[in-house]
């Protein structure tokens, strides 16, 4: 196939949630599939790129913006918002506060942030470190999925930097939402979307697309 015959699609997109949840060690293994346990926290803002092959005729790229979950950046959120077309808002499973705060920055996010038509931007909740939970149950999947229904995220992901649990999944599964939201995708694909089980652990993802 002929390089001018492949479409291309640059998405901006957001990586926030509190400090020392583990977003810079998502976005590593998003995108240079390694894990570093020493990471510094992020100061201000780091900037990476990810290119996926969505299809024979589609290649998408992801401009992610690490933000740091500093005070002084929340301060200056609009200016990192703008134009991002989709979130990953991340917390620690092993730390209920920053759950919370992933309230905050979603709710900053929305105030800040919409789609063209008004709605606001595909945001994915990622519940990191469960490398770390001793034990999981059924309360768990249950509350994440009312949090999220509550906050207005697609859906969730439980995932480890570390052990490389669902940050792939949780990537494709945002991708497929911004191009549900640019038109990108079919009418059938579209209709396929929905509830989505998981294949490295026996988790689902709650929501809908987002157009």
């Amino acid at each position: 196939m002929e390089r001018s015959s492949v479409s291309e699609k640059l998405f901006k997109v957001l990586v926030i949630g509190d400090i020392e949840v583990g977003k810079t060690s998502i976005v590593m293994r998003y995108v240079k599939k390694c894990f570093d346990q020493a990471y510094k926290a992020t100061i201000g803002v780091d900037f990476f790129m990810k290119t996926v092959e969505w299809d024979a005729k589609t290649v998408v790229r992801m401009q992610l913006w690490d933000l740091s979950g500093q005070d002084r950046i929340k301060n200056l959120s609009r200016v990192y918002y703008k134009a991002a077309m989709g979130a990953l808002v991340v917390f620690d499973i092993t730390n209920s506060l920053t759950l919370k705060s992933a309230t905050e920055w979603k709710q900053d996010l929305d105030s800040k942030l919409c789609l063209d038509n008004g709605r606001p931007v595909p945001a994915v909740l990622l519940a990191n470190k469960c490398d770390l939970m001793k034990t999981k149950g059924e309360d768990l999947v249950s509350s994440l999925d009312r949090f999220c229904k509550d906050n207005n995220f697609l859906g969730w992901f439980e995932t480890s930097a570390k052990e490389n649990i669902n940050i792939d999944e949780a990537g494709s599964f945002l991708v497929k939402q911004m191009m549900l939201c640019d038109g990108s995708l079919s009418d059938e694909e579209h209709q396929r979307d929905g509830i989505k089980s998981l294949t490295q652990t026996p988790m689902k993802i709650s929501g809908t697309s987002c157009c």
